[in-house]
């Protein structure tokens, strides 16, 4: 990893590369291909001196801040509390059912000599993607990206894009009235309603959705508004793609619910993959050693192909062999995959040499180890 002869560059480009594959599959079977964006921080609250960190929200504190079942508490909102760390932004590339695909990730810090802003990072990630597929893929933003500044980016790009947006912003209704988000559509009853599946708890939950057109003043042409009503939590979704019906509708729904993918992703690489203990001083070796953990977590999914279901079928079965319905059903075991292999490795490492025959040189260093 100190090696000056590669970068993390490198990798960033295979894996546009390898989702490249996965883009233009969707787009041969006409399928709607989502490239789904958020943003996430690498927590180092113990360390002082190592390279490119800085100020980030600490997501755990806020966790454990959280009532629980068996521990219950009502403490007064505080301030978000900071660590150290490093930011992190990624885009999986995603159709609206099967494995997704990692498009990008970045680590980048907001302090030192590495620092860069925000909106810039994420303007230069979503440049790179709209180079390489163009208007082909539909963009999912959580609240996050909700402001006006990043619909003129994303209208000077001719993107096209699903946001969850902030129900308290300003938006022009139908009749060019000026109102929060709320307020559009209040007390309106509901276009359509549905029994949707959730796929965590296995329940049908009841939803109900409105659309309308809406115009924003940083976006120049026209932008709908779909209305989401959940188990009484209500979401705003604005959209630049034409919602007259309610199959268009409920498709912007679904094209959302999507994104709970990337979440995934980096609960994943944070739990599993252990991404935030890289012990590397140096920023640049610190971004390759993350980099090529992603590599580890897109091999992963590669594996979960149809075609290979056989061999993920006989390594789970020698190595993390589970009886349970739930384990046995699940669609992506991603948790036991990564768990049989690395049990496989560990009791059958292969000796250099086995796959292709060593040179001269390398059996007389063999022979010197006795191995």
């Amino acid at each position: 990893m100190r090696s000056i002869k590669w970068s993390i560059l490198h990798i960033d480009q295979y894996l546009l590369d390898e989702a490249d594959k996965e883009v233009k599959k969707l787009k041969n079977l006409g399928k709607r291909t989502l490239c789904i964006w958020d943003g996430s921080v690498i927590e180092k609250p113990e360390s002082s001196k190592l390279e490119g960190l800085g100020p980030v929200i600490s997501s755990k504190a806020k966790r454990l801040n959280r009532s629980r079942r068996g521990l219950i508490f009502h403490m007064p909102a505080a301030k978000p509390i900071m660590v150290t760390g490093m930011q992190w932004t990624g885009a999986l590339i995603a159709g609206m059912e099967g494995i997704v695909k990692v498009a990008a990730m970045s680590w980048w810090t907001t302090k030192g000599d590495y620092a860069v802003k925000q909106r810039e990072k994420e303007e230069e990630m979503l440049r790179k993607i709209v180079r390489k597929w163009g208007d082909i893929l539909i963009h999912v933003f959580d609240r996050g990206y909700a402001s006006g500044p990043w619909l003129q980016l994303l209208q000077s790009l001719h993107v096209k894009f699903v946001i969850r947006w902030i129900k308290t912003h300003c938006f022009l209704d139908a009749h060019g009235n000026e109102k929060k988000l709320w307020q559009i559509g209040h007390g309106k009853k509901y276009l359509a309603h549905k029994l949707i599946h959730d796929i965590y708890t296995g329940q049908k939950m009841p939803c109900d959705i409105w659309w309308t057109p809406v115009r924003h003043p940083g976006y120049a042409h026209q932008l709908y508004l779909v209305k989401v009503r959940i188990k009484k939590e209500v979401s705003y979704f604005i959209t630049n793609e034409p919602v007259k019906t309610e199959a268009q509708a409920w498709a912007i729904v679904f094209t959302y619910k999507r994104r709970w993918q990337i979440e995934l992703s980096f609960r994943y690489g944070k739990c599993e993959l252990a991404m935030e203990s890289p012990r590397l001083w140096a920023f640049e070796n610190r971004l390759k050693l993350l980099g090529i953990v992603t590599l580890v977590y897109a091999f992963l999914l590669y594996l979960l192909n149809p075609l290979y279901k056989e061999i993920v079928q006989s390594v789970l079965r020698l190595k993390c062999h589970r009886t349970g319905k739930r384990c046995r059903d699940v669609i992506a075991p991603l948790y036991r995959l990564r768990w049989a292999i690395s049990c496989l490795w560990g009791d059958y490492h292969p000796v250099l040499g086995t796959g292709f025959p060593p040179d001269l040189a390398t059996l007389r260093v063999l022979a010197s180890l006795k191995c």
